[in-house]
């Protein structure tokens, strides 16, 4: 099986499937962390990101564990360091993660300076092809926020600050290119702007934001930004961080080893964005195992990904005894119901990030072997034109529910 290859940036192939390593040491140990990353590696991957903070949720005897699994992998299997694209990412004030120089407090150039060189340590690399900014110094709403509050801004670490930071880390060799993360266009347009202006400041080459079914925000102003300027998006939480999977619509609510059931109450930052929590929902898990889903007046987002979830099996021959009955044409239909315990493809929902013009890569986690292998078959799915105008429709009536 043969992972196509993306032109990120000079002397830079990204495969097109990223695996993400934010449950390497938590969920997932070290031999289990290892032969993902060998199945993903055999299979034609070369891409893979992590995170300073990783793995998640973030805990101070945890921190690190993901870059340093990542590390102690390359040295086992002793494979050539210009065979792999190592992403990582220097976290964003926070004050809740005092084990990360204090906070971390702000993006000022120590600590840039500081985070490089613990990652280049805990992963006993020489260099990082991508270093990504996690999230901005300034405030900006994201994790779910949609609505920016002028009251809530404050002083932050100027765009020059960091990018002289950033330029002064390519030049030792610690880093070839750079990244943004959680940006938004102004962000964007901001860090172009300021390395236009200064020679010797870095470009950024990519973009991390969140890109699904459930969340297509970034084709509003982010993708004229991006297209313009030749950014490419690597697109993370592909599966709406296993909402698209069907697992928690299941009566029992999904199984235990779940994330959002695993760590349900210490991952806020997911489960402000993928909340699970509604009364309404919860209602409707315990009262009906099937419900109609066209008449959206009552009952929540969660009923657009069921439906979009209908329009992806319908299209994508899943077995009998995975799906109900429904209308031959679910769009013009009035009523039809659903099993709760429905679950989407998951090589038809990376498929449809794939086919995005502006993305480079998708990035997804995987702690199961049958996850990454599923997975690695949408880079040869196409998704027919009928289930994408569906696709649209839903969308364009129900837009970006887990934004």
């Amino acid at each position: 099986m043969s992972v196509p290859l993306f032109n990120l940036a000079p002397d830079l192939n990204v495969s097109r499937l990223c695996l993400g390593t934010m449950t390497f040491g938590e969920q997932n140990s070290l031999p289990q962390s290892f032969r993902l990353l060998d199945q993903a590696f055999d299979a034609g991957i070369n891409f893979f990101d992590s995170a300073e903070m990783y793995p998640v949720p973030q805990r101070a005897d945890t921190q690190g564990r993901s870059e340093e699994f990542f590390g102690r992998w390359i040295r086992d299997r002793k494979i050539p360091r210009d065979q792999i694209v190592f992403a990582t990412k220097v976290s964003g004030p926070s004050g809740q993660m005092t084990w990360i120089r204090g906070g971390p407090k702000c993006l000022d150039a120590r600590n840039i300076t500081e985070a490089i060189d613990n990652s280049l340590e805990r992963t006993q690399m020489d260099y990082i092809d991508l270093y990504q900014i996690h999230w901005p110094d300034r405030y900006v709403p994201m994790f779910g926020e949609t609505e920016y509050d002028p009251i809530r801004r404050y002083s932050s670490v100027s765009i020059e600050e960091q990018l002289d930071a950033l330029g002064k880390a390519v030049d030792a060799g610690k880093i070839r290119y750079i990244g943004l993360s959680n940006e938004t266009p102004y962000g964007v347009m901001m860090f172009l702007r300021v390395a236009e202006m200064i020679a010797h400041y870095p470009k950024i080459v990519s973009v991390q934001n969140s890109y699904s079914l459930l969340c297509r925000t970034f084709d509003s102003g982010m993708a004229e930004c991006c297209h313009h300027e030749r950014i490419s998006l690597l697109a993370y939480s592909p599966m709406a961080m296993g909402i698209l999977s069907g697992k928690y619509f299941s009566p029992d609510g999904g199984p235990g080893d779940a994330r959002l059931n695993l760590f349900k109450g210490r991952y806020l930052e997911g489960e402000s964005r993928y909340n699970l929590s509604s009364s309404i929902i919860k209602a409707a898990t315990k009262v009906c195992r099937f419900f109609p889903v066209l008449d959206f007046s009552n009952i929540l987002w969660k009923m657009a990904s069921i439906v979009i979830c209908v329009c992806l099996c319908e299209h994508s021959g899943v077995p009998r005894h995975r799906k109900k009955a429904w209308s031959s044409s679910c769009i013009s239909c009035n009523w039809y119901t659903v099993s709760l315990s429905l679950s989407v493809p998951l090589k038809n929902v990376h498929a449809f990030v794939l086919r995005h013009p502006l993305v480079a890569s998708t990035i997804f986690g995987a702690t199961k072997s049958w996850q990454l292998r599923e997975v690695l078959n949408s880079c040869n799915v196409e998704l027919t034109s009928e289930l994408l105008a569906e696709i649209n429709r839903i969308h364009a009536r129900y837009p970006n529910p887990c934004p």
